[in-house]
């Protein structure tokens, strides 16, 4: 598929970054393609760009409305839907991230219909799929986990990929969730895709390439969310790490969208994700430990790596407040031909 853009960002009635994951990750990691955003009156929150009116946006040049907001279950409000038709009647092609289907609402497919306007499903695939052959490929392929979701895996890929690509290495960033979709124009949704064929889906993501070649995998989920275990260890297995960066978020009790389960420790996280990633890549190890410390002062920060670094003996970093150079230093150092 090919969006057009720029785009226009339509953050529906959030009141809460975090459940803007799609249009924020747009923001600031592609933010010449962001000609603005638009909102319910509901909405308490913004990204920083233009607020403007379907009418704005179009005289500034946007060409799609992308759904910036991922609900739980990823289903699209019926409160919603105005905005979308009227979009589609100022001539802008639809995208969306979520699971439901915009080609399912009828309304929405008669007015694309009508408009002469193309709707995108990013989240859902047509390509064919195949189970895992669990077969050693060549070249390097890095994978980031995390201790719960929405702790920053997307994120530590990214900036490990543009820190990679700055010092001339051979890196690409492997998009499976439609936040990175949308980011780096291709990918696949992999909590889309069917159980038996996830694992499969990853080897055709990242397959065999050049010995010095990196592939940067986004991890989603984590082995510990009972929501969302699956999807994770499917990637682990379809990966087949040569490294792993470990995703955490500081102080965040809880499981996110589950009081019942707290947050596992970080050296609990990191050996099931050894166990698991060992199944197809017996070298697996982790090369470093992400840290999200939005919630935090700088001083306190800097503390919170610093005894992460000293417990486990690996290069930590917060991706947004020091960058991941430290990581990328031990890649280099640990895969000198990479």
């Amino acid at each position: 598929m090919t969006m057009q853009t720029p785009y226009l960002l339509f953050l529906a009635d959030a009141r809460e970054v975090l459940s803007l994951k799609i249009a924020k990750g747009v923001v600031d990691w592609r933010p010449e393609l962001c000609v603005g955003e638009i909102a319910l009156p509901e909405c308490t929150v913004t990204l920083g760009v233009p607020r403007l009116t379907l009418a704005e946006a179009k005289e500034r040049g946007a060409k799609t409305l992308v759904i910036g907001m991922n609900n739980s279950g990823g289903t699209i409000a019926a409160h919603w839907v105005p905005t979308i038709l009227e979009a589609l009647d100022c001539g802008f092609d639809v995208a969306s991230g979520l699971h439901q289907r915009l080609a399912n609402i009828a309304e929405v497919r008669d007015a694309a219909r009508r408009n002469n306007c193309q709707l995108f499903d990013v989240r859902h695939t047509t390509t064919d799929l195949k189970t895992a052959t669990g077969l050693p490929r060549s070249g390097n392929r890095l994978l980031t986990v995390g201790t719960d979701c929405s702790v920053g895996k997307m994120y530590t890929a990214l900036a490990v990929e543009k820190s990679m690509r700055a010092r001339k290495l051979n890196a690409d960033f492997v998009a499976t969730g439609q936040s990175g979709i949308f980011i780096s124009g291709k990918g696949l949704a992999i909590d889309c895709v069917i159980a038996d064929f996830i694992s499969g889906a990853v080897e055709q993501l990242s397959p065999d390439n050049e010995a010095n070649h990196w592939d940067i995998i986004e991890g989603q989920g984590s082995l510990f969310h009972p929501s969302f275990a699956g999807v994770t260890l499917g990637l682990l297995h379809g990966a087949q790490p040569d490294a792993m960066i470990l995703c955490h978020v500081e102080n965040r009790e809880y499981m996110r969208g589950m009081r019942a389960h707290k947050l596992p420790g970080l050296q609990e996280t990191m050996e099931m994700n050894l166990l698991s990633a060992r199944l197809t890549n017996p070298d697996a190890r982790f090369v470093g430990i992400s840290v999200n410390t939005v919630d935090l002062s700088a001083s306190d920060s800097n503390a919170v790596l610093k005894k992460y670094e000293a417990e486990f003996q690996l290069p930590c970093v917060d991706p947004v407040r020091t960058g991941v150079e430290p990581i990328v230093d031990r890649i280099e150092e640990l895969w000198p031909q990479a």
